[in-house]
């Protein structure tokens, strides 16, 4: 048995329970190790990543056509447009689901019919590593497992978090502004069950063994159906104690370390990516010791962050946060991203940003056709917590007649920016294609988060993007050469050297190097509409004699005086390889 999970187990429950219900968490993982061979068994001492990593987040249904399952359609149209692009495929929930868009989960090991079968999924993971969402927090309260537990099963007793009486929940963090207990009725009476999300979406009691049992049961059930990356969706909520936060609970990364645990045992090649829309040192303490938690962790701050830098025409905080970045290990790395099917969220900039500067990114986004969602705090007041709107749309506002070619230019610069910094990138498949926000779907449904999730016609997208001088072409176009770009550098490996530069307050610059300093890249994006000129580097940048901007193929040499200079167009971006590493 995995010593690691066995001291979490009596972490978790006392050495008496654990020690009982030990035996069953040993079959499970002599089951599942026989099941994925021994050429799996092998301890991964480094992060198996590099700079061919970038993932695609996308909506099993995203793209329809007729006569086709969604998830056949999505397999053929990787195949056909993504294979030079993206090395990896984050299907969002696409199990049997009762709301939220799929994370009110139902079932965690059936496919929803409507979308299609295992089989498409393996086919999809043929040619692109996939990455699966375990929405371990909660469920559906019209789910099987609920019923069982309504019904007072005996296997499904305390298998919900319920409260008695009047318990003071006052300092619980709430992510919306909902009623946190919800009533159900149960073979018992009525019952209190704890519904962090919405009443619809019942939360899973981790206190009781079984649970975890349970859970890793579904964790390694996804590694067997194909996934290489699993998705630990509202993580920071897991574990409950009545008179907390119930926020970042020490148990919460112990259960996080039980799945790390079983995975480093029987399916190593599998990384986990926690999922907190929460301040930065927050978020990263879920990469634990830099060996025991995530490999990976969402990098949350960098959407609104940006944002901000292009409202204002300034990279300052941007370059002051992004220089104090910091990880325990060559063993974990962030997963970046500027959009998903979420909004923008506000919580990871407090500290950061100023409540003035938020609540100017708060009006910008209204000003843009977007919407802004609250969460409940502990006195009962409401907080703006995201923003839902499309990041093309909050780059530009779709209000107003900007050229195109305008539009894309800044939107491929915070792209590039994206894509230049430590870590592996993740592009919203409504990022990747170029859309605009889908207005009249969010005001329709009464679902603000609708607004950046709109269902696209295949023939009708393929057609668009076959117009060069379309917006979706031109994101398309631009983002496709940015990544194929980046997968031939080695400086750009989640691993290698990073320091970021403060040139210009207009500028947001990234020095890359690659291991041994073989490769070496400085990235410099403009982030203003200004025209800017850049009279010299730092001085152990001018012994560098010549550079190639590998987005152009224009190279800059030193002059006389030993001094490279540059001037860069408004939202220009330039990646320049060093032409003299050794």
């Amino acid at each position: 048995m995995n010593c690691i999970l066995r001291g979490c187990l009596r972490s978790l429950y006392g050495q008496t329970v654990a020690d009982g219900i030990l035996p069953e968490f040993e079959a499970l993982l002599d089951r599942h190790r026989a099941q994925f061979g021994s050429q799996l068994v092998v301890e991964r001492r480094d992060l198996d990543l590099t700079q061919n990593d970038a993932l695609l987040i996308t909506y099993a249904d995203q793209i329809r056509e007729a006569g086709r399952t969604p998830l056949q359609t999505l397999s053929e149209f990787c195949d056909a447009h993504l294979r030079d692009a993206v090395s990896g495929v984050h299907i969002l929930p696409f199990y049997p689901s009762s709301s939220d868009d799929g994370f009110a989960v139902k079932d965690y090991f059936k496919i929803d019919p409507a979308l299609g079968r295992w089989a498409d999924v393996k086919r999809l993971g043929l040619s692109f590593d996939l990455m699966f969402d375990a929405v371990f927090n909660h469920l559906s309260a019209q789910g099987d497992w609920f019923a069982r537990f309504q019904r007072d099963e005996l296997d499904f007793r305390g298998f919900f978090v319920t409260v008695d009486g009047d318990s003071d929940l006052s300092q619980v963090v709430r992510p919306r502004a909902l009623p946190l207990l919800t009533e159900f009725p149960t073979a018992n009476g009525p019952r209190r069950v704890w519904t962090t999300f919405s009443a619809d979406q019942v939360d899973l009691n981790f206190k009781n063994p079984r649970v975890l049992l349970a859970v890793l049961e579904a964790l390694l059930f996804y590694v067997g159906k194909g996934a290489r990356f699993i998705r630990l969706d509202a993580i920071a909520f897991l574990w409950k104690e009545i008179g907390t936060t119930c926020l970042h609970l020490p148990q919460t990364h112990t259960v996080i370390q039980c799945m790390r645990a079983v995975l480093d045992e029987v399916a190593p090649h599998v990384l986990l990516i926690t999922e907190t829309n929460v301040p930065h040192a927050d978020n990263i303490s879920y990469l634990g010791d830099g060996a025991n938690e995530a490999q990976l962790v969402y990098n949350f701050t960098l959407s609104p962050l940006l944002l901000h830098s292009f409202a204002t025409a300034n990279a300052e905080k941007l370059t002051r946060w992004a220089q104090a970045l910091a990880l325990p290990s060559n063993r974990v790395t962030f997963f970046n991203f500027l959009a998903s099917h979420d909004g923008i969220g506000l919580n990871p900039v407090r500290g950061i940003l100023s409540e003035v500067e938020m609540d100017a990114l708060v009006k910008c986004a209204v000003a843009h056709g977007g919407f802004i969602s609250s969460k409940a705090m502990p006195d009962g007041s409401q907080r703006p917590y995201e923003m839902n709107i499309n990041y093309l749309d909050a780059l530009s506002n779709p209000l107003e007649n900007e050229p195109v070619e305008r539009a894309a230019r800044k939107f491929l610069t915070a792209h590039a920016i994206l894509l230049s910094l430590q870590g592996v990138p993740g592009i919203y498949f409504h990022s990747l294609f170029g859309s605009c926000g889908d207005l009249a779907g969010a005001i329709a449904s009464g679902i603000p988060r609708r607004i950046n999730r709109e269902k696209l016609d295949r023939k009708q997208l393929e057609s668009e993007l076959a117009d060069t001088q379309s917006l979706r072409s031109l994101v398309w176009l631009g983002l496709q050469k940015l990544l194929r770009i980046r997968r031939a550098q080695k400086a750009f490996h989640p691993q290698a050297v990073q320091e970021i530069l403060d040139l210009d307050h207009r500028l947001f610059v990234v020095g890359r190097k690659s291991d041994g300093n073989n490769d070496r890249l400085l990235c410099i994006h403009n982030i203003s509409d200004d025209r800017v000129c850049i009279p010299g580097l730092p001085t152990e940048l001018n012994n560098v004699k010549d550079w190639m901007d590998l987005l152009t193929g224009r190279r800059y040499s030193q002059r006389g005086n030993g001094i490279t200079s540059f001037e860069m167009d408004g939202f220009q971006t330039l990646w320049l390889r060093d032409e003299n590493s050794p």
